[in-house]
């Protein structure tokens, strides 16, 4: 029911959010405690961050499309619309593109190298490998072999 409800939200806001400049970045749909929360999680389509007011319209026009076109029928749920936050997850095609050059970490399936996690600067993204700069050894981690990929705060 989960990625039901998630994929139904993501398709049903998506076009909305972008006549207002903004991407939906991902859409969680989850249980803690005994609360549901449904939550968008959004982004500028340019280089720009996301303020408050973003999340205000974008929370605006969210709630509206709910109202109208309810994912989840008869339940209740916590509506929550913010940003991704420095460590936003990399899930698209673009995310990949316009992360190249950036500090990112790489979590996979299998070890790859006797190992399962990677934090370096991506350096290339292909269809098929991600390219990451590992202190100064380039590693080619299979697209097929990434469980998670965010963008990582060097301190």
């Amino acid at each position: 029911m989960s990625r039901h409800v998630v994929a139904t939200v993501e398709k049903l806001v998506t076009p909305a959010l972008e006549e207002l400049q903004l991407e939906v970045v991902e859409v969680e749909y989850k249980k803690e405690g005994s609360n549901y929360f449904l939550r968008v999680f959004i982004d500028k389509n340019d280089e720009g961050r996301v303020d408050l007011d973003d999340c205000a319209r974008a929370s605006g026009c969210v709630s509206a499309l709910l109202d109208e076109h309810d994912p989840v029928p008869g339940a209740e749920y916590i509506l929550e619309v913010s940003s991704p936050g420095a460590e936003r997850p990399l899930k698209k095609e673009n995310d990949y593109q316009k992360s190249i050059g950036k500090n990112v970490y790489v979590s996979t399936y299998e070890p790859i190298d006797g190992t399962k996690a990677f934090e370096g600067v991506l350096k290339e993204a292909t269809t098929d490998y991600l390219t990451v700069d590992v202190q100064g050894k380039e590693i080619e981690i299979p697209r097929s072999k990434v469980a998670k990929a965010r963008l990582a705060i060097v301190f």
